[in-house]
């Protein structure tokens, strides 16, 4: 019996549904057997987000500040064919449960040496989580042979309003009679993530155990948002320089950090405003030149899954014939 551990942690639901159709497919089948744990925390995130808690947790998340957690009802000694991270990018950072199990004698033990496939469900900006992911499982021994991101399908104008409210208010809308889309991924697209699940089962009992290569290929696993690249690099150098004079006026909840956070979202609120806009006209002059630059890089943040979706297409067209979709 092959054997597949499922680690996560959800504040809103979300990535937990994304879980559950995923796993959809393994649960089912009679060669798996799956191992689900729901990651404890350090600290509470309560949702929704009070202003002040949201922006407090930016400094501790950026400088990945969290405890080790020994995940309970996890024999660390077990072995595990697969194991599936489920995390959330919190301030374009890994969110704190999952470092924490991270940094945890359990996962030393078992990730070494295993492959490991990273499920994320968030707005939009990734990139720079998942590379800080990827550094942690490396230095665990492990390899990231899949990594699968769903993010919000609706324009990035509606998701920059429908998305705070969502955190701050726990209503994900529609808002504006329906002008604003719900924040968040859509049913359809979670229920559509079961494709993964679909793979694993197809895949997993055939793979030799050295077998280091995606099983997630040519399902639509990411898709790399080119004007986001550059992005993310200058916006995680911001949040950590801002993240690292926080912490220089108290811990988590202190006062004096209340006084700071309030000028940093001034700040932040005329960078987007502002700045933000004036560099991506810059962006679109200068795509011409860097084509090459952004197609490497495109490809980089890709792997190891890819962008690919091809056998997902044979699959819906299939599925369209039949009249099952």
């Amino acid at each position: 019996m092959l054997k597949v551990l499922a680690v996560g942690f959800s504040q809103t639901g979300q990535l937990s549904r994304l879980m559950d159709s995923v796993l959809g497919p393994v649960n089912e089948s009679t060669q798996i057997e799956v191992t689900r744990i729901t990651l404890e925390t350090h600290r509470k995130f309560p949702f929704p987000w009070n202003f002040f808690n949201f922006f407090d947790t930016m400094p501790e998340c950026v400088y990945e500040d969290a405890p080790a957690i020994e995940p309970k009802d996890l024999d660390p000694d077990a072995e595990f064919d697969l194991i599936i991270l489920g995390y959330q990018a919190w301030f374009l950072s890994p969110c704190p449960p999952i470092i924490s199990f991270l940094k945890s004698e359990a996962a030393r033990k078992i990730i070494n040496g295993k492959p490991v496939m990273t499920l994320i469900g968030c707005r939009n900006m990734w990139l720079m989580a998942q590379e800080s992911i990827k550094e942690r499982v490396d230095d665990l021994g492990g390899h990231l042979i899949d990594n699968v991101v769903l993010v919000d399908e609706a324009h990035a104008a509606y998701t920059f309003y429908s998305t705070p409210i969502w955190m701050l208010t726990g209503n994900k809308g529609p808002y504006f009679n329906g002008k604003i889309p719900k924040a968040g991924l859509t049913d359809e697209q979670i229920e559509n993530a079961s494709r993964f699940g679909d793979a694993i089962v197809r895949q997993l009992p055939n793979r030799d155990v050295a077998d280091t290569s995606p099983m997630m290929s040519g399902l639509g696993a990411v898709k790399i948002s080119e004007g986001l690249i550059a992005s993310e690099k200058v916006a995680k150098r911001n949040f950590r320089m801002w993240g690292g004079l926080m912490r220089k006026f108290g811990n988590p909840d202190a006062i004096a950090r209340k006084f700071i956070l309030i000028i940093y979202f001034t700040f932040l609120a005329i960078i987007v405003l502002t700045i933000m806009p004036i560099l991506a006209v810059v962006k679109k002059l200068l795509k011409p030149f860097t084509k090459a630059k952004v197609a490497s890089q495109k490809a980089y943040f890709a792997r190891p899954s890819g962008e690919g979706r091809e056998l997902w297409d044979v699959e819906q067209a299939e599925k369209l014939e039949k009249g099952t979709v």
